[in-house]
């Protein structure tokens, strides 16, 4: 493709393919992208972010196997024998974003549990829920406004935290970025904070994660391949 030089072996280094981030390319282009993947010879995980309804259209035509707001999935990799990673969503609002990342640990086979509308605005919801977050692998938080949530689930549970700031909230939110500083300012130590909105490199730090506790209790196949 004149457009477009693929990373085909990605997956095999990293644990995860390339994805398709639809936005700001054409339609056809997407379609020929995608096309290819499906054709290349491998079976890698396929998946196609930040979608605009013509290209979600175009490239239903590609039966997907999922889809997760913006986000269109083939081709999933088969479920790894571990502990889930669990998704906590601060608010409704959040759930684009929170799909995004959903639906691209699906398409790698990384288990997940979802826990949605648990801010702290309402504290007894999320500590009627700990019990969900004890035995996981990771927790991947969705938070907007001030972002407390990754905050306050940092000092109750063990598991590694990646911190999602998302562009919600009213007043001087400033599309995430009131978010995003109050991260970065926790006073709970050990939160992973990725960019604003963005599901999908949540979902590549999960997968980081998990796979290197994979590879900390399993021997590494002779050929080298992550999990």
């Amino acid at each position: 493709m004149a457009h477009t030089r693929l990373d085909l072996d990605r997956a095999r280094r990293t644990g995860l393919p390339e994805a398709v981030y639809a936005e700001g390319k054409s339609v056809a282009e997407c379609v020929e992208i995608v096309g290819h993947l499906l054709g290349a010879d491998h079976d890698d995980a396929v998946i196609a972010t930040r979608c605009t309804d013509e290209q979600l259209d175009a490239l239903g035509a590609l039966s997907p196997e999922g889809r997760w707001s913006r986000t269109l999935t083939w081709r999933h990799r088969p479920p790894m024998t571990i502990a889930p990673v669990a998704l906590v969503s601060g608010g409704t609002s959040d759930a684009p974003i929170l799909e995004e990342c959903l639906g691209t640990l699906t398409a790698a086979g990384v288990p997940t549990t979802v826990l949605r509308d648990v801010g702290v605005a309402g504290l007894h919801r999320l500590l009627g829920s700990l019990d969900e977050l004890y035995d996981v692998s990771a927790i991947v938080t969705f938070a907007g406004m001030e972002a407390a949530l990754p905050t306050v689930l940092a000092g109750l549970v063990a598991a590694p935290i990646v911190a999602v700031p998302t562009s919600v909230g009213y007043g001087t939110t400033f599309q995430g970025m009131t978010a995003l500083l109050s991260l970065l300012s926790s006073c709970a130590p050990g939160i992973s904070v990725v960019g604003i909105d963005n599901g999908f490199g949540a979902a590549a730090a999960a997968r980081r994660i998990v796979g290197h506790r994979v590879l900390s209790t399993v021997a590494r196949s002779p050929d080298g391949q992550v999990p």
